[in-house]
């Protein structure tokens, strides 16, 4: 690879600027799509391609052979899979991707090509191979209803094909601000590319358990084309890539399962499950940090916690709908938690931001991108969520009906940060629908004083909503909220800091009916007040 020159060098520069700016952004916001796109990450996807085929068309009889719908195609659409979705996405949101895979010399790895070329895809060190099959999987559906899914799939990847992805590797690897490694079992990253991967990326020290990239370390006991490179694992089998020690792997259920050598509960008992698990998982990893992916109950990102033998956990919640013939939303994720960390979010932040990116393409049929304008869309639509009392009295209800609990808290939540998220996510886990009441403007600066607040309340809503944990936010006037709290009737009245229930004007209110006062932790160093000190005196915010 050619050295980077004098512009390459200033971009270099204006991208660590960026990356130190974004590293105390708490919370989404719908400029965010926007600043990670113009950030240009360099991106390295390295993995198992698939073209998805949707074929759709209309059933009117039955084949005169066997018992079995004629589907009389009306369509059909091509997308790439994969590691490519992955790929595609990267683009999408404003990166700048190298994409090594194998594929066949056949239509299907034609498709791909065009389609990851529009995209604006590096596709040169893709290996197109005569004796290697494109995987293609096609879905027949009819009504939005898929009938039948066709594979066609190598029986035996070729050796001399992974030979020369291997050999591009050691070329694509330096500038790349991170790595997206996406093993599907199909082959790609077997024989001749794992070890490249191993050797490039891998300790260089068996063993080797501190000093990773980009910690005290410096890297230290890495190559270095691992160094300031971000490696994200997106494997069925992760613990296959253990001695690589990832930066982050990304197992949904089925995957953390056989890592943990066990079956997973169903349902809402996924995540607390793995919580439990939560110490097995990042040694069974090798990761610095686990994000286990969780369908409609969102995911839980595991991390090594500082303060404590238990590792910390962060909680996101998917926005369901009905159910739509959509796939890839896993790519989707993977791909939005890339950039934004290669951008430089903190983790929470970026796990956020993917799940919202996942939000977008998961209401799709079909296999989609999320574009930047998208997200970025999708997050301007919770800047006029705030609901009056007598809508969020209808939902309630309507929640109350279908049998949910019901949890409220409140307060200012002036400028977001760790503390106001990680409060928020314990109050969700203790029901099923959490309301945020957020203190008024006029209430803030009687409680605060006259400089406060920082943000108007349209914008403390808008960030509050965009959190997945968040269900309803509304904005009160009154001295407290007891008012809302004889409204609602909350099954959980949930409030953070060092009180005790008897210290509550609310508990009387929420006992009457039968309510439960619940004190969550509290952050003193991370309180709105301390970070506005820390900026007045030393012109930085405390670090996450």
């Amino acid at each position: 690879m050619a050295r980077l020159s004098n512009q390459d060098g200033q971009a270099n520069h204006e991208g660590k600027a960026n990356q130190e700016g974004l590293a105390k952004q708490e919370g989404l916001a719908d400029w965010l799509p926007g600043r990670l796109a113009e950030a240009r990450p360099v991106v390295t996807v390295i993995g198992d391609s698939i073209l998805d085929g949707w074929w759709d068309g209309t059933i009117e009889r039955f084949c005169r052979e066997a018992p079995a719908p004629v589907v009389q195609v009306q369509r059909r659409d091509f997308a790439p899979g994969g590691a490519a979705n992955t790929a595609m996405n990267l683009a999408a949101m404003g990166a700048q991707v190298r994409f090594i895979s194998l594929i066949g010399e056949d239509s299907g790895g034609r498709t791909l090509l065009e389609q990851l070329r529009s995209a604006g895809v590096d596709v040169s060190h893709v290996v197109s191979h005569a004796e290697m099959t494109t995987t293609t999987k096609f879905r027949v559906s009819s009504g939005g209803q898929v009938m039948l899914r066709l594979d066609d799939a190598a029986s035996e990847v070729p050796a001399d094909g992974l030979r020369l992805m291997a050999a591009a590797i050691p070329d694509v690897l330096p500038g790349s601000s991170a790595v997206v490694l996406c093993d599907y079992g199909a082959g790609a990253l077997e024989g001749a590319v794992r070890d490249a991967l191993l050797e490039n990326l891998g300790p260089q020290s068996e063993g080797h358990q501190t000093g990773r990239p980009g910690s005290d370390g410096a890297g230290a006991g890495f190559p270095v084309a691992r160094q300031d490179t971000l490696v994200v694992l997106d494997a069925h089998y992760p613990g296959r890539w253990a001695s690589l020690q990832p930066d982050l792997a990304t197992p949904n259920a089925q995957e953390a399962a056989r890592l943990l050598g066990t079956e997973f509960p169903g349902g809402a008992a996924r995540c607390p499950f793995v919580e439990a698990h939560s110490d097995q998982l990042l040694r069974a990893s090798g990761a610095a940090a686990v994000v286990v992916t969780l369908d409609r109950e969102g995911t839980l990102t595991i991390r090594p916690n500082r303060d404590s033998q238990k590792p910390a956990t962060h909680r996101t919640w998917a926005r369901p709908q009905a159910e739509k013939q959509a796939s890839g939303a896993g790519d989707t994720f993977v791909a939005a938690l890339t950039i934004a960390r290669a951008a430089g979010l903190p983790l929470t932040t970026s796990v956020d931001l993917a799940q919202a990116a996942a939000d977008v393409v998961v209401h799709r049929p079909g296999t989609s991108v999320c574009t930047t304008e998208e997200l970025a869309t999708h997050l301007r639509g919770f800047a006029d969520t705030a609901l009056t009392d007598s809508e969020l009295a209808r939902q309630v209800e309507e929640h109350r009906r279908e049998g949910k609990r019901i949890v409220l808290t409140n307060g200012c939540f002036d400028v977001l940060h760790r503390g106001h998220t990680r409060y928020l996510n314990q109050a969700k886990q203790l029901g099923d629908v959490l309301v945020v009441a957020l203190n008024s403007d006029s209430s803030v600066r009687k409680l605060k004083g006259p400089d406060r607040p920082v943000n108007h309340e349209a914008d403390r809503a808008a960030v509050i909503a965009a959190l997945s944990c968040v269900d309803h936010v509304t904005v009160f006037d009154t001295p407290t909220p007891i008012p809302l709290i004889d409204l609602l009737r909350p099954d959980v009245y949930a409030k953070g800091g060092d009180y005790t229930p008897e210290m509550l004007q609310e508990t009387e209110a929420v006992e009457r009916y039968g309510g439960t006062v619940t004190i969550l932790d509290y952050v003193p160093e991370h309180s709105t007040t301390a970070v506005l000190e820390r900026i007045r005196s030393t012109g930085e915010a405390p670090q996450a």
